[in-house]
């Protein structure tokens, strides 16, 4: 026997327009409906610093902008768009501004953050402050 579905318009449009906005937001297409994007990293932490990863091809160390405030670390920066210069059979390369904002909840040293560039890829080294480094402890025993 079949099931009776009882039809709710207001329901599937909801659903659509969910599904349109995924699939805008994930896609390369999105980004060009929107003033800035964010920049994909990776991050790690090791027993020191915390270390972030950006791919950042076609753009100088001078194009790019790192600001640090209290634990908010920003990345800024932007591809040029020369769309108007010429006609494009296929454009897939990502243009326009981006921007990466994250608090850094560990304690770092400010003063020992070190950002390189090589090959397009950005790496931040955030050191982290003496107080929340990994101690070894010794232990003494007593001698009775």
């Amino acid at each position: 026997m079949a099931n009776v579905v009882r039809w709710n318009p207001v329901r599937d449009m909801i659903q659509m327009r969910e599904a349109m906005d995924r699939a805008f937001s994930d896609s390369q297409y999105g980004r060009e409906f929107r003033s800035t994007w964010n920049l994909p990293i990776d991050a790690y932490a090791t027993s020191d610093a915390i270390v972030l990863k950006a791919d950042i091809p076609g753009l100088k160390p001078e194009d790019i902008q790192i600001t640090l405030e209290g634990d908010t670390l920003t990345i800024r920066g932007e591809f040029k768009n020369d769309a108007e210069e010429k006609n494009h059979l296929i454009r897939e390369r990502v243009t326009g501004k981006f921007e990466r904002t994250l608090t850094v909840s560990t304690p770092i040293d400010p003063a020992k953050v070190e950002a390189t560039f090589e090959n397009g890829v950005l790496t931040l080294t955030l050191p982290k402050a003496e107080a929340v480094k990994p101690r070894q402890i010794t232990i003494k025993a007593n001698h009775n």
